[in-house]
């Protein structure tokens, strides 16, 4: 059996504070080992359940360049750095057997959802799949189903866990925090969250056939609404997206990957202008 992890940093263990997710700001090396640990945690549950010989590791967190590969866990590999076409799915394809999200959060406008957002922190005030209100979560499961990949499991704060439950039904979730607001949540110790996603993750691989992947019927049709006309105007000029309002634009395709590498341009083009505007936004 082939597991794959796509490891997010805003749901990991003990992070509350926008600085502990980026490089350079006060907790963020802390975060990084945090995050890793979560990782852990899982890869230690995976070959924990019967018939697992391969875990693949994605860091799928802003620069991507947040887990320790020095900390992980040697019966794993990792998927670091930059230039990923599929982003928070790198590397996903239909080899595998199961999919576990780690450290995930919930979309924009969560209420208790600990630095709730979708994909991008501020600029992005909704994103819809298929006409549905759509996470991180939504969106990397489809991905995940696109390739019939079953996400088992999913961990964060207890937001996300609805989320994903009203999702995909019966996955396994782990609430390593309870919010409180954006910024504030009640944590677990590190060490009992970990216990729990180890003991969840062998728990969801070895009832492997409750699971089925989420599957969306083709076309795809990603719409975004930015929180800038500017932002919207400019990634209208990417071929294949058209604009639906004057801060709202659409994308149709057939093929899945298309719609995660669109993310992944959208946010180099949607970050340029956000961080060069001023006080205007």
């Amino acid at each position: 059996m082939k597991v794959y992890l796509s490891v997010d940093m805003e749901g990991v263990t003990g992070l509350t504070d926008p600085e502990e997710m980026h490089a350079g700001k006060r907790g963020y090396e802390r975060g990084c080992e945090l995050m890793t640990a979560d990782a852990n945690a899982c890869v230690a549950g995976a070959f924990d359940a019967s018939g697992v010989h391969a875990v693949l590791v994605n860091d799928a967190h802003g620069s991507t360049k947040n887990l320790r590969i020095d900390l992980l866990d040697e019966r794993a590999s990792l998927i670091r750095g930059p230039g990923k076409s599929q982003r928070m799915a790198q590397g996903l394809d239909g080899s595998f057997d199961a999919a576990c999200f780690i450290g995930y959060h919930a979309r924009a406008g969560v209420t208790h959802g600990v630095l709730n957002h979708t994909w991008m922190g501020k600029e992005i005030q909704n994103v819809w799949l298929n006409g549905e209100i759509c996470g991180e979560t939504r969106l990397v499961a489809a991905c995940a189903g696109f390739h019939g990949v079953p996400v088992v499991l999913v961990t964060g704060d207890e937001a996300v866990g609805e989320e994903a439950r009203e999702l995909l039904g019966d996955v396994e979730t782990v609430a390593v925090k309870k919010g409180i607001d954006k910024f504030s949540a009640e944590l677990l110790p590190p060490s009992v969250a970990q216990a729990r996603i180890r003991e969840a993750t062998t728990r969801a691989l070895n009832r492997l056939s409750d699971f089925t992947p989420y599957t969306l019927a083709a076309p795809y049709t990603l719409a975004v609404e930015w929180n800038s006309t500017a932002i919207a105007a400019a990634v209208g000029l990417i071929p294949g997206v058209k604009a639906a309002g004057s801060r709202h634009i659409e994308f149709t395709t057939d093929d899945f990957t298309q719609i995660m590498a669109l993310f992944g341009l959208f946010a180099t083009i949607g970050g340029q202008i956000s961080c060069g505007s001023g006080p205007y936004g």
